[in-house]
């Protein structure tokens, strides 16, 4: 799947970028929105990540000369919070919105989501559906189960589990958990992260018998089924 990204932010677009690659994406990359509506008009990308306010022609102007010649998926972020704005993009031919900050890993989703919609496809049921052990997490209904209890999560705790699951078995440090589930700008001086997944321990190990969360000290977390 090849993916272009038009983003003026040197920062986010670099880290857009590398996250993406490494989910297995093709990714092209624009910082202004002439060279952005030449490669989305002129190349063949399966979804565009394009953000509202460029140099050159801003986002929403890129998207209705787009959509003039091409249906392409199209996730628009933006700095604006206000509800008049979100409504202008999708109504300009937006597929998708996302306010900044926002989470890495709610992107890849929504990425993911698009391009199912696209494909014309049912969502595969293992990638909807994660376990380990006695636990299981349903994305498509955003629920966690473990030895047939519900555990009752927060939004953040169910996008840490979720990433944790995706990633059983590897080490994650703080920096990538923040990245992944916070997002790039997120302060690492704080302890949001230790607090979430003290938190999230609490609902996920401590009622049960066996832990599933462990902590290597010096390198980060993970989630691996230790018992016997």
């Amino acid at each position: 799947m090849k993916l272009l990204i038009v983003e003026d932010e040197a920062k986010l677009a670099d880290y857009l970028r590398k996250g993406l690659v490494e989910e297995g994406y093709v990714v092209e990359v624009t910082g202004n929105g002439i060279d952005g509506l030449h490669m989305a008009t002129e190349g063949s990308h399966d979804l565009i990540v394009l953000d509202t306010m460029l140099p050159g022609i801003d986002g929403l102007g890129l998207l209705a000369a787009l959509r003039q010649s091409k249906q392409t998926p199209v996730i628009m972020l933006t700095a604006r919070h206000r509800v008049e704005d979100r409504v202008r993009g999708l109504k300009a031919g937006a597929d998708d919105y996302l306010v900044k900050p926002f989470a890495f890993s709610e992107l890849v989703a929504r990425i993911e989501v698009l391009l199912r919609r696209a494909a014309g496809a049912a969502p595969a049921p293992d990638a909807l559906l994660l376990s380990l052990g006695d636990l299981q997490v349903d994305l498509a209904r955003r629920r966690a189960v473990r030895a047939g209890q519900r555990l009752e999560l927060s939004a953040k705790e169910f996008q840490l589990l979720t990433l944790l699951m995706r990633r059983k078995g590897e080490v994650l440090s703080r920096t990538e958990i923040a990245e992944q589930v916070w997002d790039v700008n997120f302060d690492h001086g704080t302890n949001v992260i230790d607090v979430a997944i003290r938190r999230l321990r609490g609902k996920l190990d401590l009622p049960f018998e066996h832990p599933l969360l462990h902590t290597v000290r010096g390198m980060g977390y993970v989630l691996e089924d230790r018992s016997p």
